[in-house]
């Protein structure tokens, strides 16, 4: 009877010593490098990458726009002497006209560039934060920081970064994708 009363003690001491190692493991505060996260997404690169390439279109025919106006004002001085005062004054209202066009073309542009360069970033940015949630969940987390050095995270030690672990495992699921 000694024996077993001995063992079930026993058995209840190591079970409680690992459930409390657990506890403490799942209960550390963790963080990760939010920007590390966003430079080593493979994903962030591609999406990168497609935002670049469709603003230069846009920024390339703003370029031309403009190339072509001043080709305009150009053959317009070369060639003023030869104009009545009344053609002077209807080709200057239309130079003036098509650069109000082409400064309206090219802030709506800017809008549209900015605009596209926010949705690209947000789309990583979910794509992340939806994988920091689960494996949050999957590793038994109760907390995870997101640090992006403007100082919300002044110290920690390095055991409590998972910023390496998580750029894996979010890079391998893009890339099962």
């Amino acid at each position: 009877m000694k024996k077993t009363t001995l063992f079930i003690a026993v058995l209840a001491l190591i079970i409680s010593g690992i459930s409390i190692y657990n506890n403490k493991k799942t209960s550390e505060l963790v963080y990760v490098d939010v920007n590390k996260l966003l430079d080593g997404y493979k994903r962030t690169k591609i999406v990168r990458g497609e935002f670049e390439a469709k603003a230069k279109v846009l920024k390339s025919n703003v370029d031309s726009l403009v190339t072509d106006w001043q080709k305009e004002l150009k053959l317009y001085e070369k060639e003023r002497t030869k104009y009545s005062k009344r053609e002077l004054k209807l080709k200057q209202e239309l130079l003036g006209n098509k650069q109000q066009q082409i400064n309206n073309y090219q802030q709506a542009i800017q809008k549209q560039i900015q605009d596209e360069d926010k949705k690209a970033t947000q789309t990583v940015i979910n794509d992340i934060n939806d994988f920091v949630k689960e494996y949050g969940k999957r590793k038994g987390y109760k907390i995870i920081f997101g640090a992006s050095g403007s100082g919300n995270i002044m110290y920690a030690r390095e055991s409590s970064d998972l910023t390496e672990l998580v750029l894996e495992g979010l890079n391998k699921e893009f890339e099962g994708k």
